[in-house]
């Protein structure tokens, strides 16, 4: 009876941690909270609505952001064809514009943008009716914890494609904060 008991014990114990272990990737913070917070903070010192950069890591990418304070956060990240042109936006500080083209004439397939409602960061699940979509390429992502209604084949391409838009998103927020504290 006592050797049923622990088979009992051990099967509960490997099932909890199982379960705990499988969604933990979806029930972790997201790395881009903090970075938002400090964003949005150097952009509220600054009395700055928008924000662009050029991407350290290409020639011909750029960054930019539009900031509604305790609403939204709006990130865009792309290949320009003439870099020349957002590069002289840039130095004008027509941050707006810079997004404005990022978004609407960028290289096709080269865009990355990240609809962070809350302004709180990538959330994997909705937070209660609200979720942050991240459109990369051709492909939108709706991170409301559904990934059967986004025709994904498991959780755990649900949660790879979240940890691979948090990681562009973390990216793009690094170079936008590395340009705010410069405007300090």
């Amino acid at each position: 009876m006592s050797t049923m008991v622990a088979r009992s014990v051990s099967f509960l114990v490997v099932f909890v941690l199982f379960t705990v272990l499988s969604t933990g990737a979806l029930a972790q913070d997201s790395k881009s909270v903090p970075l938002v917070k400090e964003l949005a903070q150097l952009l509220d010192k600054g009395k700055l609505d928008a924000i662009a950069a050029k991407d350290p890591s290409a020639s011909d990418v750029f960054v930019a952001a539009l900031y509604f304070p305790g609403s939204q956060l709006l990130v865009v990240s792309a290949r320009y064809a003439v870099p020349p042109i957002l590069t002289e936006k840039l130095a004008k500080k027509d941050f707006r514009e810079i997004y404005t083209d990022l978004n609407s004439a960028a290289v096709e397939g080269s865009r990355s943008l990240v609809i962070d409602i809350g302004a709180d960061g990538l959330k994997p699940k909705k937070d209660d009716s609200r979720f942050d979509t991240c459109d990369i390429g051709a492909k939108t992502y709706v991170f409301d914890g559904d990934w059967k209604k986004q025709k994904m084949a498991s959780e755990d391409d649900y949660a790879k494609a979240f940890a691979d838009a948090e990681a562009r998103y973390v990216k793009m927020l690094t170079v936008l904060i590395a340009q705010a504290k410069k405007l300090q």
